[in-house]
């Protein structure tokens, strides 16, 4: 029996989950090689960020463990790598310097618990919501802390308390230089900034080990062979190794700690993790294999991660961008390689203690000094550029170097949220005469901040006219609506007339009293008219004049957002996934059903969404010449054969006699006659719909049509040989159009035949991928 079942997600194992039986954990030889590359970027830069902060060296290498294993484990996103962060160097520093390492430890617990509540109450997306331009800002502000305060070791000196005196103390230290630590840093920075410059094959193939592992490496050894009297990592032994205690200070400090840590550890890992996501969409394998990352849960791990990491000494966690990047492009699959990574570093803290004491500190100050000054991104400025944000990511930068993160982070906000205030009541209104016609254009959002001028202009226009108001916005609030309407109303009253436009000339109408709104988003594809109903002379004008005003609109708001998207696509060529076959209703849209966009389908339309059956006296090359093309020059992976229901031409096959005249519609439906034999026959069960059986004869050949043409498909020659190469498949799919619902086919007999199959989403999916785009 023929059984249609709704498309719903397929329960499957993730590679982030344990394997069915528990009883092994299969581990992937990307995920072991992924996990040294990452293990390898993260043990200098451990001990850098450790040495940075002022804390023990240890607690780097504690934070790093800790984050592999714990925030790899019970974390949300699979590929992020978590671990002492170089965001969170500032902050931490100025803890530990007002009340010492064992506080800022009671501290960190304090600030993974905060966090564990936060993903409790599933407030992660929440902090996507921050301007990037805030963020971004924060970020940099905290590198140039971070590099000024390193510049000061690198000359063999000590840094001063704030980036200020830094600043002021920068001259005497260049008076003073340590020649052996200058010597030292010099061969860091320049290993670091060449490593990656590296040309030809060689250094393609060398590239491959971290250039923050080869500057160490090379410092150090350049230390040992010269004697250069340097400091060095000094690991003292774990038996003495410090643990947090009572938290001691004045409890509106240790809060505001608290809450400091919370706020860059939980922002700065939620946007790694998105961030992430993306990287992973565009590696080569698309990530088919790894899910999208759950914030809520993401959240989660990186607060136990810091309950552990402060409890047992080390600094705090927070998902780090660096080690991410370098995890998904090692080619990593799953979980397995961030823990790996955290194992690593347990077995280097343990067995490599002799090997860490050689590394001179100027060599970690050194690496430190850039990664900072990288935190001043270029691709980030030219962003915030972009898209004119500017100033409030120069306020947060300036407040996070001068004042502080949490203040310069409330800078930032407070001059966002004016700059939004200022664009939402810019309003650009203008006035032009034409033939007779005055037009009034307002630009921009039209909010009772610009009432006054509205007013102003409206009322100077002469009474009696002919008047045109072009809205060019998205939002107007209720005081400038009644000041529109009201003077509408007078006005008319007056003699004169009013038409109200949108930007692309389609006229605006009165709201109705209704429940439900007349006007949807699709309305500019179709001739409405909002509840009038003009006579068959005007309504053919006004078509004509739907059409002129859809692509007005498409040239003006669409076409700039696809523009780079169809020149590229113009460059390559098409490469679609998949044949699409549906009917020619209008109310099938292809696009919208599939989430598709330009490129993704190659779709043919017919009237019943026949195919016909090759060398048949009445067949039809054109729906041939699709199939062929698309299987042989365009290489589709899949093809669907789309029925929906209230399908007209089933509906008149069924009324169809032979003494009917042999009409073109007629003669092209005689394709679907063994679509009827096939319903009639004993020996085919009826198709079901989600368990039930048809509502009535229509639907019933609707669906049974689309099973038949699939197998009207497999007589053509080039489906067959790939069908058998098993590089095709054929996906028979129905389309309720009243219920807006999709089914793909799934019956026990098909079911051997149709194994790839599309999932439906759901909504609260559906918004995630949206909300990741956006960001």
């Amino acid at each position: 029996m023929t059984v249609f079942t709704p498309i719903r997600r397929t329960p499957t194992h993730r590679p982030h989950s344990p394997p069915p039986g528990g009883r092994h954990f299969p581990i992937a030889g990307v995920d072991v090689s992924a996990s040294i590359s990452v293990f390898l970027i993260a043990l200098p830069l451990s001990l850098g960020i450790a040495l940075a902060t002022g804390a023990p060296l240890q607690a780097g290498l504690v934070a790093a463990a800790v984050g592999g294993i714990v925030a790899g484990r019970i974390g949300g996103a699979p590929l992020q790598v978590s671990g002492p962060a170089a965001g969170l160097t500032v902050v931490t520093a100025e803890l530990i310097q007002r009340y010492g390492w064992r506080t800022t430890c009671a501290i960190t617990v304090l600030a993974g618990f905060a966090q564990l509540g936060l993903a409790a109450l599933r407030v992660a997306r929440s902090a996507l919501a921050v301007s990037p331009a805030i963020v971004h800002g924060m970020l940099a502000g905290i590198g140039v802390t971070i590099a000024l305060a390193q510049i000061h070791i690198v000359l063999g000196g000590t840094p001063q308390s704030s980036a200020v005196d830094n600043v002021l103390g920068l001259p005497a230290q260049m008076a003073h230089l340590h020649p052996a630590a200058l010597l030292i840093s010099a061969l860091t920075v320049a290993v670091l900034l060449l490593w990656p410059r590296l040309p030809g094959r060689a250094g393609r193939f060398v590239r491959r080990i971290p250039g923050a592992l080869v500057a160490v490496a090379a410092a150090t050894a350049l230390a040992a062979l010269a004697g250069l009297a340097v400091p060095r990592v000094d690991l003292p032994s774990w038996s003495s190794h410090a643990l947090p205690g009572l938290p001691e200070g004045p409890v509106l400090g240790i809060a505001a700690g608290v809450l400091t840590i919370t706020l860059v550890t939980s922002v700065q890992s939620l946007l790694s993790a998105v961030a992430v996501d993306k990287l992973v969409a565009a590696r080569a394998d698309h990530g088919f294999s790894v899910p999208r990352s759950r914030l809520d849960r993401e959240l989660a791990g990186q607060g136990a991660a810091n309950v552990v990491s402060g409890a047992l000494g080390g600094l705090p966690v927070a998902g780090v961008a660096v080690r991410s990047v370098a995890n998904v492009s090692a080619g990593a699959v799953s979980r397995n390689s961030t823990m790996l990574h955290g194992l690593w570093i347990v077995l280097a803290a343990l067995f490599l203690v002799p090997a860490l004491d050689l590394i001179p500190l100027a060599a970690l100050a050194a690496l430190v000094m850039v990664v900072g000054f990288q935190m001043v991104s270029i691709t980030h400025i030219r962003s915030v550029t972009r898209h004119r944000e500017v100033l409030v990511y120069a306020v947060t930068l300036s407040g996070v170097v001068l004042v502080g993160i949490l203040e310069g982070v409330a800078l930032g906000i407070a001059v966002a949220v004016a700059v939004a205030m200022h664009r939402l009541a810019k309003t650009r209104i203008t006035r032009e005469e034409h033939v007779g016609r005055h037009l009034v254009r307002v630009r921009g959002q039209l909010t009772f901040l610009a009432v006054p001028r509205l007013s102003r202009a409206l009322h100077q226009l002469p009474p009696g006219g002919r008047v045109v108001v072009e809205l060019d916005g998205s939002f107007m609030d209720h005081a400038a609506y009644e000041t529109l309407h009201d003077w509408q109303t007078g006005y008319v009253r007056h003699g004169g007339t009013v038409e109200i436009t949108g930007p692309s000339g389609a006229r605006i109408t009165e709201p109705t009293s209704e429940s439900h709104a007349c006007c949807r988003p699709w309305t500019p594809w179709r001739n409405h008219h909002c509840g009038q109903h003009p006579p068959a002379d005007e309504k053919r004008r006004a078509t004509g004049h739907q059409l002129a005003s859809g692509i007005g609109k498409f040239q003006r708001n669409t076409a700039p957002l696809v523009r780079d998207e169809l020149a590229r696509l113009a460059r390559e060529g098409q490469s679609p996934s998949q044949l699409f076959l549906t009917c020619a209703d209008s109310r099938l849209v292809t696009s919208m059903i599939t989430s598709s966009g330009p490129g993704d389908l190659f779709t043919v339309r017919n009237v019943g969404n026949l195919v016909p059956l090759p060398g048949v006296e009445y067949g039809d090359d054109s729906v041939a010449a699709a199939i062929e093309y698309a299987v042989e020059i365009l290489r589709v992976q899949s093809i669907t054969v789309c029925g929906h229901s209230g399908c007209g031409a089933m509906q008149a096959l069924l009324g169809s006699t032979p003494d009917d005249p042999p009409t073109p519609l007629r003669r092209w439906l005689r394709h679907g006659l063994p679509s009827l034999e096939r319903m009639a026959s004993r020996r085919h069960a009826w198709a079901r719909i989600s368990g039930r059986l048809p509502a009535d004869a229509v639907e019933q050949l609707c669906l049974t049509n689309v099973v038949q043409q699939l197998e009207h498909l497999r007589s053509y020659d080039s489906v067959a040989r790939r069908l058998a190469d098993g590089t095709l498949t054929l996906h028979g799919m129905y389309f309720h159009v009243g219920e807006a619902q999709a089914y793909l086919l799934a019956g026990p007999d098909e079911q051997h035949r149709y194994d790839d199959v599309f999932d439906q989403v759901p909504p609260t999916m559906i918004a995630e991928r949206a909300e990741a785009r956006a960001s």
